[in-house]
């Protein structure tokens, strides 16, 4: 018997879900207590979606592919730094 094809898609979308929720918890955070902790976290949310696309195959990673595997992985650090970096260093 074959998988359904809609539970199994929805089962490969686990990773931006997961990452997502981190980066809603920052959101969360930044906007009703403390903005830089919120900012942290966020590039916290952005930095596992690039760990995900980089442990995880192709098909695995679900909406977390949408270039080049190397091209994902390299925009995702790069914005998750610059978040996490900007959030540091702004002054109060």
């Amino acid at each position: 018997m074959a998988a359904d094809p809609v539970t199994s898609e929805r089962r490969s979308e686990w990773p931006l879900v997961l990452s997502g929720l981190v980066a809603i918890t920052g959101l969360v955070v930044l906007t009703f207590y403390d903005w830089r902790n919120g900012g942290l976290i966020f590039a916290g949310g952005v930095l596992l979606a690039a760990l995900l696309r980089a442990g995880l195959s192709d098909s695995a990673a679900g909406l977390l592919r949408v270039r080049g595997r190397m091209f994902d992985i390299l925009l995702l650090l790069g914005v998750g730094a610059a978040i996490g970096i900007l959030s540091l260093i702004i002054p109060n």
